[in-house]
């Protein structure tokens, strides 16, 4: 995922993020972030601030004691969207400590509250001025993660005690600060001149409030005193009364499954109206909007933990699923959007709210939509969204197979469109085995094999909705394309499918983490996966702490690059659940485990929380995984990919209409017992408890069929 910030090119803006790298401190709730150094404060001049609907509102957030910024100590940050800073002031000249504590606690939700509480430590008062600087420039996200200078700015004005502050180029953006503890208030800055008496503490509370937000933020004194209290953590609650309880006696994983489930409710966002189904934004701190292939790939991974949160992505991506031809937005008739945005320069930008230029969300979307009525969603749902699938496929074969060959290649319609329309979407991301960059209109492997198990997929609801003629025609034509795949994309010398072919119809060469897709969505034939398998272990790929993007050996080979050479979870954690597909092929589990194993390391020295990506260098030669210093982190598919490894290993395969489900459990020896409990299929909740290879399923009513491995 990078997403219109690089669409000429390059890579994202450099920035730290909350928990791994820099000095950045990165917070999120739902649309709204917030970016900070370690002190808390948001500085002018940097890529700081809070940020509402695409637009920075506050770009100056700037605590001052005694006229000087506070020292740090420690950055504690119990959920995404929750931080406390903990500091003291700066000791005064000719002396080495300080005794007095600050602590910062902030919360972001619809806005953000932060509360700063001073501890004199001493035997005596001290006296202390407090001053918080404040300002706002209203500029549009994309010119602050360029780096750009933006225009216009805020006019401010004290109104009955309150810091207004108003865009000074469109009226309908502004927000509100106001503050306990009786400051004296000045357009730009609160101060405080208190006296805090020995082993007492002061505290005052200050609330941002943006205009337009669906609720109010509320204080302390109203909402209690605890973290728990607040409406993001309630948010939180309120999910995790819904969603599957999924434990396991591997430490590793089960840490790193408490941060995704945490980390995926601090993601869900609604529509503008506050209501229906969530969807996930794809990922803190510069994508923090509904994205077509990572909402998607987010869904389908987060299934075992919540089935319903693919209702929302696939309702949101149909209502704005493309109807006429734009190629400025490059949206044509059915196809899936690659982003939406709400700043002020989205149509400098995008050309408009929504951008289409995503080759893969497309067939995507019809995947997710089978894979939905499996898990138990609502018929009447999945039948109303029938015309958006069968749109989204006549879009595959008008829009997306532009020559008429049988693949589907993208080439953008403008010099403005991102150059690259897969996942690995950088301007060089798609390059041969010298490093040569492939020339468009070029055919991913991957996007092959999404539209194969598309066209399956709509062929397995065809079949359910009683339309044998309609399942007969689609399974036809998924067995010609993948026939073809392998006459066109096979590269016996290689040992591996060629990542695509250029605009010259050539294979491009390079051996890629790609393969792992065709894997998944099962266009790969038996008769070379095992080679695959023996091409992707070798240590070429496997750097010890998941697959690299593309092999050590290849010309464009870079560990600290985006996509040639970096390792991502999401991307492991798909070939992992193709090689667990594939268990039949020698080999093929053994790899799986390991390269599971590895990206569960990962997490470990990540805290939890595994980030949008890592640097590619091979374990022997550092022993925990490089950061990537412009890696999104909480980062939606990143926060996934740990469902998607327990699923794998679990071989659960529901089919809540037929009322029946696999499980077929494989797990790595060291994740001991494995379960699952409250997992929902529609209106069933089942239970699953697995070990190595042995599983039990309980909680079904009567009429349901569980097959396992001796069944």
């Amino acid at each position: 995922m990078s997403g219109t910030g690089i669409l000429n090119g390059g890579e994202p803006a450099a920035i730290g993020v909350g928990g791994g790298g820099g000095d950045t401190v990165t917070l999120v709730e739902g649309a709204t972030f917030c970016l900070s150094d370690s002190h808390g404060d948001i500085q002018p001049g940097r890529t700081h601030g809070l940020f509402f609907r695409d637009a920075r509102l506050l770009s100056r957030w700037e605590l001052r004691v005694d006229g000087r910024p506070l020292e740090p100590l420690s950055v504690q940050l119990p959920e995404a969207f929750a931080a406390q800073f903990i500091s003291r002031r700066t000791p005064r000249p000719g002396l080495a400590d300080s005794t007095l504590l600050a602590v910062r606690e902030r919360i972001v939700d619809d806005g953000l509250r932060e509360t700063v509480t001073l501890h004199n430590l001493a035997a005596e008062s001290t006296v202390v001025a407090v001053e918080l600087h404040v300002d706002a420039d209203f500029a549009d996200l994309f010119t602050v993660k360029e780096g750009r200078v933006p225009h216009g700015g805020a006019d401010m004005t004290v109104v009955s005690g309150e810091l207004v502050l108003h865009d000074r180029t469109e009226a309908v953006r502004g927000l509100t600060v106001r503050a306990s503890g009786e400051p004296t208030v000045t357009p730009g800055a609160f101060t405080w001149r208190i006296v805090v008496p020995p082993r007492q503490r002061w505290q005052a509370e200050i609330l941002v409030q943006p205009t337009g937000a669906a609720h109010s933020v509320n204080s302390r004194s109203r909402s209690g005193d605890r973290l728990q209290s607040s409406a993001p953590a309630q948010k939180i609650e309120a999910w995790r009364d819904v969603t599957t309880t999924v434990e396991t006696d591997h430490s590793g994983l089960s840490s790193a499954l408490r941060r995704s489930e945490s980390d995926l409710a601090a993601l869900l966002i609604h529509d503008d109206s506050g209501e229906g189904d969530p969807f996930v934004a794809a990922g803190a701190p510069w994508y923090m909007t509904l994205f077509g292939r990572d909402s998607l790939l987010t869904a389908w991974m987060a299934l075992p933990l919540d089935p319903g949160l693919s209702v929302g992505t696939l309702r949101q991506l149909a209502e704005a699923q493309g109807q006429r031809l734009d190629p400025i937005t490059e949206e044509q008739p059915g196809r899936i959007l690659h982003e939406i945005r709400r700043g002020p320069a989205s149509t400098d930008v995008l050309g408009g709210a929504v951008y289409y230029g995503a080759v893969d969300a497309t067939p995507l979307f019809v995947m997710l939509l089978a894979e939905c009525w499996r898990w138990g969603c609502d018929e009447d749902f999945v039948r109303s969204l029938l015309p958006a699938a069968d749109s989204a496929l006549g879009w595959a074969a008008r829009y997306g197979d532009r020559d008429g060959d049988g693949f589907i290649e993208y080439r953008r319609a403008t010099d403005r469109g991102l150059i690259n329309q897969g996942w690995k979407d950088s301007f060089d991301g798609i390059n041969d085995a010298r490093g040569h960059v492939a020339e468009p209109p070029i055919a991913l492997c991957e996007v092959q094999g999404y539209q194969y198990a598309a066209l399956r997929a709509r062929a397995q609801l065809a079949e359910a909705f009683d339309e044998p003629a309609t399942a007969s025609r689609l399974n036809d034509r998924a067995e010609r394309l993948r026939t073809q795949f392998q006459e066109s994309f096979w590269l016996p010398d290689a040992g591996c499918y060629a990542i695509a072919l250029d605009g010259a119809k050539r294979p491009v060469d390079a051996l890629t983490s790609n393969v792992g897709h065709c894997l998944w969505t099962g266009i790969a034939a038996d008769e070379h996966v095992e080679t695959i398998i023996g091409r992707l272990g070798d240590e070429d790929m496997d750097s010890g702490f998941g697959l690299r993007t593309l092999a050590r050996s290849m010309g464009a080979y870079n560990p600290m690059s985006y996509h040639n050479g970096s390792v991502w979870p999401h991307d492991t954690a798909i070939a992992v659940a193709g090689l667990m597909r594939y268990r039949h092929v020698p080999g093929a589990v053994e790899l799986a485990q390991r390269l599971a194993t590895g990206l569960l390391d990962a997490a470990t020295a990540f805290g939890g929380r595994l980030p949008e990506l890592y640097c590619g260098f091979p374990r022997s030669e550092f022993s925990s995984p490089v950061p990537y210093p412009t890696s999104c982190s909480p980062q939606a598919w990143a926060s996934a990919a740990p469902l998607l490894l327990v699923r794998a290993f679990l071989g659960l395969e529901p089919d809540a209409p037929a009322r029946r489900i696999t499980v077929s459990p494989c797990l790595p020896g060291s994740w001991g017992r494995t379960a699952l409990t409250n997992l929902r299929l529609g209106g069933t909740t089942v239970h699953i408890e697995a070990e190595g290879q042995s599983a039990k399923v309980s909680g079904l009513p009567d009429g349901w069929e569980v097959l396992t491995p001796q069944d």
